[in-house]
């Protein structure tokens, strides 16, 4: 990663947070967007901590007008581009006939659009360096999840445009990732979005007993340096994604008997 590029999207906490050190760490120069002035300085004081050259841009994904900043920002400080990492992304917990609309618009706006804006702005940057677009979604973007409709709509959706992209792109000898981590220790949760809008405030996992982001970090390094295609991990997300494709009426069963376990679960 020696003199790259790398721009990341929700660059101030999780697995954003994480692959800006980590690829920092390997090399490259970093550029890191999010909403919260605050976060993004404190990302930007542990970069410089670590000896990392970076650049901060508030903005927001979902803005086209911000997510076209982003990147000119980024290649007027660095002169070039050569990853893209799509991380900005949100969640919810919440039934459908329940969730309000907006929910869902939010979810899309955010974890689609957000994927679709910033990558056709950089695209003529990464086709120059034939560099890396990665997109980080999820096992919700293979298998829908109860509670989950809107984000697992907005996962499949960025899964769809990837492929489609890789596809096109073939030709140009440009690299398209498609991540999907599996639970990650990350402030996802946290932050995901009740039935009505509001933030639900707590996690319903432990926390402690799932992937690091920063293990998941050096798994997207490593995958970018490979080039490869697909990236799941975890056990249970390899294992979700299998039954998923070979037997689907079970999975069905397994996967709502799971969600149902969960800790103030809306599923009865």
């Amino acid at each position: 990663m020696k003199g790259k590029v790398v721009l990341i999207t929700g660059g101030t906490s999780g697995i954003g947070r994480a692959c800006a050190v980590v690829f920092g760490q390997a090399g490259a120069k970093v550029v890191i967007t999010g909403r919260n002035e605050a976060r993004l300085r404190e990302t930007a004081a542990e970069l410089q901590n670590l000896g990392i050259e970076y650049r901060t841009v508030r903005a927001d994904v979902g803005s086209e007008a911000d997510s076209q900043r982003a990147v000119a920002e980024t290649v007027a400080s660095f002169g070039r581009l050569d990853v893209l990492l799509n991380n900005a992304g949100i969640s919810m917990r919440a039934l459908f006939q329940d969730a309000d609309l907006e929910v869902i618009r939010q979810l899309m706006q955010t974890n689609f659009f957000g994927t679709v804006y910033t990558t056709k702005f950089a695209l003529p940057h990464i086709l120059a360096t034939k560099g890396s677009i990665v997109g980080v979604s999820s096992i919700a973007g293979y298998r829908g999840l109860p509670g989950r409709t809107g984000y697992s709509a907005s996962k499949f959706a960025m899964q769809g445009f990837l492929e489609a992209l890789r596809t096109e792109l073939l030709p140009q000898g440009v690299h398209v990732l498609v991540a999907c981590p599996g639970f990650t220790a990350s402030n996802i949760r946290n932050v995901a979005l009740a039935a009505d809008g509001t933030q639900q405030g707590e996690s319903p996992l432990d926390e402690g007993n799932i992937m690091s982001s920063e293990e998941v970090a050096g798994h997207l390094l490593r995958a970018v340096q490979q080039r490869r295609r697909d990236l799941v991990l975890t056990s249970q997300g390899k294992l979700t994604v299998w039954v998923n494709k070979l037997l689907p009426g079970l999975a069905d069963k397994l996967v709502l008997n799971h969600f149902r376990k969960e800790k103030n679960s809306p599923l009865k």
